[in-house]
């Protein structure tokens, strides 16, 4: 899978939540992981997970996605 980075790096070096695009017409969130206590209010399929991160973060890859 080739990812395109659609958000960039934190200011202050960390590694933040981030958005990138792959070659399979996706979209790839990097985020925070949810305490258990997050986890027990979803329902999750085999093979998922999820993470947190910043509703700007949707705003800023749809700007920069061109898929």
């Amino acid at each position: 899978m080739q990812l395109t980075p659609l958000t960039g790096d934190c200011s202050d070096g960390r590694t933040c939540p981030g958005a990138y695009a792959t070659d399979r017409g996706t979209i790839i969130i990097r985020g925070y992981i949810l305490t258990a206590a997050e986890l027990a209010q979803v329902t999750l399929g085999d093979g998922e997970t999820v993470t947190e991160f910043p509703a700007e973060l949707f705003l800023e890859a749809a700007r920069a996605y061109r898929g």
